[in-house]
């Protein structure tokens, strides 16, 4: 056995043998929308005592009376530090978890794969769980022994796993039955059609040689070894990045991953994750795209970014460059691909055109709402090339430059970027010009509060279509949604980021754009989280004020638009 594989091998065994430490039962972090399309995961509620989660099955008999227990508790309980939440463990969608009208949010467990996890077994069957040690301090019914449990964790003296008695009939307490798997248990996903495919098309073109992920996911060697680890970021939400909410818009900019790929893989890694009798591992055989070529022919202009050292290790903060321009008369951008120097490193690129006075930012210094010229962003696992909707296109007048702005991450080893943008030119009379709202709000943000509410609005004076969203905050940032405020004064969401990233910050083009009549308010909607919850927080003790740099906090949704032709 090669040293390569043999470390993995030793990774995987070490993991699978470790038993739990102390005398609270261990649990997996895990990360869940709810049925208002707000985000909770489990580790992000350290400001709290305990997290109290109730399954939630509609149609059992026992249930709303079982639910009237565990609310009395939490008029008791909630405002002590216990929070009060649902699992929905049917597997039910969000529209008919709406109407259930519980008086508490009911998490959305699409695949029951988090149930499954928990080990619930009955409707009305409550986990009470420290979000900081990620243990289990009571797992069974709404009972005295739970009542007992809550009082002991506000005292801090529960030192064991209470696991309280199901008094009810097998009947009146309604098991749960998790069918996708029982029937992966017994026929595990297969390694080469069904789970190398979900690699192959969600995770292997960042997970690569030479690619910006930490890891290469290119042999089924590679994916046992980092088994657990994927298990873990899939149930918490770190990946697929840029977690949005798929029931408010949809991009493809976006990384979505249905129900059923993630019960795919989370079976599969729990049923030892069998490699099968396959002879050509799929990891192995990915051919990759050129990404070398120009996608579009050869650029009309190739801007040259600067020469960017990256050190092995560390954190970096951003670098800004301008870009002069030899243009001698207005240019119209039709197309912009964006070619990584060195694409392990370079994790996001934005580029604004601006006037010879300015610098990336602009006006947004000085202004809440600001009109801007951005041209396109940079992201990692895909091809970087954009054309612009038909009739559309960025104008570059006489004199402007280009703006650009890089976040590197570093991979262990030295290196050095040199980026190129490949510009476009469009010779088409009447082009609409896209342009880009930065719509911003003023604050001063509390220490010590993790949800911190947050607004901004703005008004266009003519007929808009919206094609693209980008949401924009530093290290407290928390989520953001944006919505359009309709005749009769109701709100229209369109896009939400519920579970806001500073790592990853995509311009997200809408599958469906949203036309916007003169006269219309769009609303930016969101919140900062400055506590000892959010993993990316600084200082929670610090309040924070509004300002451009990273250890600053901002809160600025951008809007790409262009006039509206009939």
């Amino acid at each position: 056995m090669s040293s390569k594989y043999l470390a993995v091998f030793s990774l995987v065994c070490s993991v699978w043998s470790v038993s739990s430490q102390g005398a609270l039962d261990r649990v997996s972090d895990f990360a869940l929308l709810d049925d208002g399309g707000e985000f909770h995961q489990l580790s992000r509620y350290q400001h709290r005592r305990a997290v109290a989660l109730m399954s939630y099955v509609a149609g059992c008999a026992s249930m709303e009376s079982r639910l009237a227990e565990f609310k009395a508790l939490q008029s008791s309980y909630s405002d002590q530090g216990i929070e009060f939440l649902l699992i929905d463990s049917q597997d039910l969608v969000r529209t008919p978890l709406r109407t259930l009208n519980t008086g508490l949010p009911v998490l959305e467990d699409g695949g029951q794969l988090v149930s499954e996890a928990l080990g619930i077994q009955h409707a009305g069957d409550v986990v009470v769980l420290n979000p900081e040690r990620l243990s289990l301090y009571y797992k069974g019914p709404v009972s005295a022994e739970l009542g007992a449990t809550l009082s002991s964790v506000l005292e801090g003296g529960l030192e064991n796993t209470v696991t309280g008695e199901e008094s009810a009939s097998p009947e009146a307490a309604c098991e749960i039955e998790y069918p996708v798997q029982a029937l992966h248990a017994s026929s595990p996903p297969d390694y080469a059609t069904e789970v190398a495919p979900i690699i192959i098309k969600n995770c292997a073109e960042c997970h690569r040689q030479g690619g910006v992920g930490p890891f290469a996911l290119d042999s089924y060697i590679m994916l046992l070894g980092w088994s657990p680890m994927i298990k873990e970021v899939l149930l918490n939400k770190r990946m697929p990045p840029t977690q949005v909410d798929p029931y408010i818009g949809h991009s493809d900019s976006a990384r979505y991953l249905s129900k059923h790929d993630l019960q795919t893989l989370i079976h599969w890694i729990n049923n030892r994750a069998p490699r099968g009798d396959v002879e050509a591992d799929p990891l192995e055989s990915i051919q990759w795209a050129d990404n070398s070529a120009w996608l579009y022919g050869e650029p009309d202009y190739i801007v040259t970014g600067p020469n960017n050292a990256v050190p092995a290790t560390g954190v970096m903060d951003y670098i800004y460059d301008d870009v002069e321009l030899p243009f001698e008369e207005d240019k119209w951008l039709r197309a912009v691909q964006y070619k990584a120097g060195d694409a392990s490193v370079l994790h996001h690129l934005m580029t604004f055109v601006t006037a010879p006075e300015e610098d990336f930012w602009g006006d947004e210094r000085d202004s809440e709402s600001v009109t801007r010229r951005f041209v396109e962003g940079y992201a990692p696992g895909k091809m970087n090339a954009v054309e612009f909707p038909a009739g559309t296109g960025v104008l570059i007048p006489r004199g402007h430059k280009l703006s650009m702005q890089f976040h590197y991450v570093t991979n262990g080893q030295s290196t050095t970027d040199e980026t190129r943008l490949g510009l476009y030119f469009s010779d088409e009379p009447a082009l609409q010009e896209k342009l880009t709202q930065a719509v911003a709000s003023r604050f001063v943000l509390p220490a010590n509060e993790n949800n911190h509410a947050m607004h901004a609005q703005h008004v266009f004076d003519e007929d808009i279509i919206i094609t693209g969203v980008r949401a924009r905050m530093n290290f407290r940032g928390k989520k953001m949604k944006f919505a359009i405020e309709l005749a009769d004064g109701s709100l229209k969401e369109f896009f939400s980021v519920p579970a806001y990233n500073y790592g990853w910050q995509p311009h997200y083009l809408l599958d469906q754009v949203e036309r916007v009549p003169a006269g219309s308010k769009v609303h930016i909607i969101g919140a900062f989280d400055n506590s000892i919850s959010n993993p990316s927080n600084p200082d929670a003790s610090k309040e924070v004020t509004f300002g451009l740099e990273s250890w600053e906090e901002m809160f600025t949704g951008y809007i790409t638009y262009h006039k509206a032709v009939d």
